[in-house]
């Protein structure tokens, strides 16, 4: 009986190992994802409060786009229809990381699940 001990116990500690491995990735790859909702929702809210800002201001007021090192005159209609397109962008960006989050997760979840189950019916044998 001790002789089939020896090749479970080897099982089990492949699938912790591999499971640790996944864990420390997996973290890893929710943390960059946290960083990167955290940065777009900046963006976000930095192109509301603009537009917000410049919705104040008359329509044939001059306005100037920050290009690089130069400022080129831009519409406000524009300058508008930028800031909704980066508001979009980033709002999208953020839908696809929480998505890549919740797969992340329940990945993890499923392999503790099967390290488990493994647990249990070696218990039951």
């Amino acid at each position: 009986m001790g002789r089939m001990a020896a090749p479970v116990d080897l099982e089990l500690k492949k699938a912790f190992s591999e499971l640790q491995v996944k864990m420390i990735d997996t973290q890893q790859k929710v943390k960059l994802a946290n960083l990167q909702i955290e940065q777009l929702t900046h963006v976000q809210k930095h192109a509301n409060l603009t537009h917000a800002e410049i919705d104040t201001l008359g329509d044939d007021t001059r306005m100037y786009e920050g290009v690089g090192r130069m400022f080129i005159l831009q519409s406000k209609e524009d300058i508008a229809r930028q800031l909704q397109t980066k508001q979009k962008t980033a709002e999208e960006k953020i839908k696809e990381l929480e998505q890549k989050k919740a797969y992340l997760e329940r990945s993890v979840k499923e392999a503790e699940d099967n390290i488990r189950e493994m647990l249990l019916s070696r218990r039951a044998q």
